[in-house]
């Protein structure tokens, strides 16, 4: 599969958030365009499963409101504005359609991590019409499992890192971590391309994925000049955010 345009531009993390555009917003993702990056953005389920983007679990970093983003239906997040913006919580409907295949989008897969794949499988499907480059990652094997399984031709990726400290996957056993750092699924998700933690890079797994298997490498999320310099030896492309590569 060729993915020449994946590589072909830094891309803007969450959008080009920051002066008055929020992140994963419609004004972050229009600042991406004028500035011709690529853009990737988070996805999840609404309560009425609906494909939204936005990253946390819950509401409650980046609104006034509080509680958890799928307990929430699609017309009640529409109306919630993002802090100090006046953007509120777009649809992937609504991406689409303000990009109109004029940048790669990256979409990143929001997992609950309980085998549930029903994003990836809806993800795939509002993309079939979409005409425009396009890749689909996610942390998460079972939601490339399933992309492979359901839409073996939209390019995929797996999102990693090293050693998974931070609090937030206290949940990962210390046998998962290893499964998921050392890219140990491969066989099974047969990912297009790799997206690895800037911080753990260079690392070996996914060296060998990109220089041994041919996968494109992607290194997130960059945030100095000097983190870019760093991985600019080791990887194909960097996300980014704070900087304007």
């Amino acid at each position: 599969m060729a993915l020449d345009w994946l590589t072909a531009r830094p891309v803007a993390h969450r959008g080009l958030h920051g002066n008055g555009a929020a992140e994963n917003s419609l004004s972050a993702a229009a600042a991406a365009l004028a500035a011709d990056y690529a853009i990737e953005v988070d996805l999840q389920l609404s309560k009425d499963g609906e494909v939204i983007v936005f990253h946390d679990e819950t509401l409650d970093r980046m609104t006034a409101e509080k509680g958890d983003v799928v307990a929430r239906t699609t017309a009640e997040l529409k109306v919630i504005r993002l802090k100090d913006t006046g953007d509120t919580i777009p649809t992937l409907a609504e991406l689409l359609a303000l990009v109109g295949g004029r940048v790669p989008l990256v979409l990143e897969l929001k997992s609950p991590w309980n085998g549930d794949t029903q994003l990836a499988r809806k993800v795939a499907d509002r993309l079939a019409g979409y005409e425009g480059p396009v890749a689909v990652m996610s942390f998460d094997p079972d939601l490339v499992a399933a992309l492979k399984d359901h839409a073996p031709g939209l390019p995929r990726g797996i999102v990693a890192e090293r050693r998974y400290i931070h609090p937030y996957w206290n949940f990962l056993t210390a046998n998962k971590k290893r499964y998921l750092g050392l890219l140990l699924h491969l066989l099974r998700t047969k990912p297009h391309f790799v997206a690895y933690a800037q911080f753990d890079t260079p690392a070996i797994a996914p060296l060998i994925a990109r220089n041994i298997f041919g996968m494109p490498l992607l290194s997130w999320t960059v945030r100095t000049e000097k983190e870019r310099t760093h991985v600019s030896r080791w990887v194909d492309q960097i996300i980014f955010e704070h900087i304007r590569p």
